[in-house]
């Protein structure tokens, strides 16, 4: 029976790609660098600031590193009250909490921005826990993230459910073992299903989803889009 949802954040409860991209590419232009949106999906999308800086920057220091990286966030601090929640999940949500399923967010954002768009979103208060991968010490694609989840609520990969959107995110969750369903939001359903989704879906307002949901656990095999589940 499933007894755990477990939520990626950016990209999953709140679709931020369009955000951190419109803000890395007039960063990252000050400095000569032009990205497209595919290089944003391939290079960037899920991974964290320090990869990501120093892979675009080898010359920084640590201290540039961070300062740029905290620069980054700041302005993204700025403009989240412009997010909204994915189509359907408050209904997700509220579905689990009829039926005492524990919910939680594993996320690879930093602590701070975990929070604040949390608060925007008027949603810190539904979820028992928000495990952020700074704190744990290991992030995505790691599969320590979600282990460190499945341990702190006493449970096994059989009796979750992951919702992720990223590369990065999806291989953390499948490499746990637990039953992933990816948001199509930042990758194509394509490209969900080749890294191990069970379900691709554009929203949590999608038929099959709620098919899923309705059969009160979670199967091992893949629902392709438009089949019957």
């Amino acid at each position: 029976m499933l007894a755990a949802i477990l939520y990626d954040l950016d990209g999953t409860i709140v679709n931020t790609d369009p955000l951190h991209f419109r803000i890395w590419q007039a960063l990252l232009k000050e400095h000569g660098i032009e990205i497209d949106e595919e290089f944003y999906k391939n290079r960037m999308s899920g991974r964290l600031n320090p990869f990501i800086v120093r892979d675009l920057f080898p010359e920084f220091s640590s201290e540039e590193v961070i300062k740029f990286s905290d620069r980054k966030e700041a302005e993204f601090r700025e403009l989240a009250a412009e997010l909204t929640p994915i189509p359907g999940l408050l209904e997700v949500i509220a579905w689990a909490d009829e039926r005492g399923i524990k919910q939680a967010v594993v996320t690879n954002a930093p602590p701070e921005n975990a929070k604040h768009m949390l608060s925007v979103l008027n949603l810190e208060h539904r979820f028992e826990r928000v495990f952020v991968s700074q704190e744990i010490g290991m992030a995505k694609p790691d599969p320590e993230p979600y282990l460190y989840a499945l341990a702190y609520f006493g449970l096994n990969a059989q009796q979750a459910l992951v919702f992720e959107d990223s590369p990065s995110g999806i291989r953390s969750a499948v490499g746990a073992g637990i039953s992933t369903v990816g948001i199509a939001s930042s990758q194509t359903p394509s490209e969900l299903y080749d890294l191990g989704v069970m379900l691709a879906i554009p929203d949590f307002k999608d038929s099959q989803l709620w098919k899923l949901l309705g059969k009160s656990g979670v199967g091992s095999g893949r629902v392709g889009v438009g089949e019957e589940s």
